[in-house]
């Protein structure tokens, strides 16, 4: 059996280190290519490209596989138990709300998406000292040592990766996956609901997501975005309580 772990965008698998400790076990993580590990020559940055890059990833372990996601990686998640059910044993993902047609994504994001006003958000990240980049972290509820982390690997080949990765992923992408949803219902699946993170589109849309995927709930009342560092224990109780009830 593995656990595997994959981490978002800006990001790096150190927002995994603090949970992965209280887990008590073995467990895995999977650094998406640009962010956090190399990024190949001719890879493909779009949504697309990275849920290819995880299918293989996974395929590769041990199995029954535990598939677990933040951010980026929870959109992979639900999309690779979508394409790919056969692959893993179980899934949780703590973004599911993108999915519900009322999601609008984030500020940065859109900037990111946007021609010209990406490309200098971009630059403007891989300028910035990694004391700013971590200090810019800390400031949206990122512990300060992960943010550390980081910081230090959002340089020039995350941008290369970011712009293409968001734009292909503009809406209504989301919306159209979520179309979809009663797929991710053929594995046993835990939305994790962080009730103040402000990327992710709320608690209600995630609770009519998770209903549709057949999931179950675990809500973190008054927890940001990077719960799972911020309250690794809490968040590594539910995840094992969910997996213990798998049988």
């Amino acid at each position: 059996m593995t656990i595997a772990f994959v981490h978002g965008v800006p990001e790096t698998a150190d927002i995994w280190t603090a949970l992965r400790a209280e887990m008590g076990e073995e467990t895995v993580t999977l650094s998406k290519p640009g962010f956090g590990a190399p990024l190949p020559a001719g890879f493909n940055c779009m949504a697309d490209g990275y849920l290819d890059w995880l299918i293989g990833e996974v395929s590769a372990l041990p199995g029954p596989v535990d598939l677990i996601g933040h951010d980026w990686g929870g959109i992979h998640v639900v999309r690779l138990v979508m394409a790919r059910p056969d692959l893993v044993r179980s899934w949780v993902s703590d973004v599911v709300g993108v999915f519900d047609p009322s999601y609008r994504w984030h500020d940065l994001a859109q900037a990111w998406q946007t021609p010209n006003a990406g490309e200098q958000a971009v630059q403007m990240m891989e300028a910035a000292p990694a004391e700013m980049k971590a200090a810019q972290l800390a400031a949206a509820h990122m512990p300060a040592d992960v943010a550390a982390k980081v910081a230090a690997a959002m340089n020039a080949e995350m941008g290369r990766a970011i712009l293409p990765l968001y734009r292909s992923a503009a809406q209504p992408f989301l919306a159209r996956i979520g179309e979809r949803a009663e797929a991710a219902a053929s594995r046993p699946g835990l939305a994790i609901v962080a009730t103040e993170d402000a990327y992710t589109g709320g608690a209600e849309p995630a609770r009519r997501m998770a209903a549709r995927m057949g999931a179950e709930v675990a809500v973190l009342e008054g927890e940001s975005h990077w719960w799972m560092a911020n309250q690794p224990k809490r968040g590594a109780e539910i995840i094992k309580a969910f997996l213990a009830g798998l049988g």
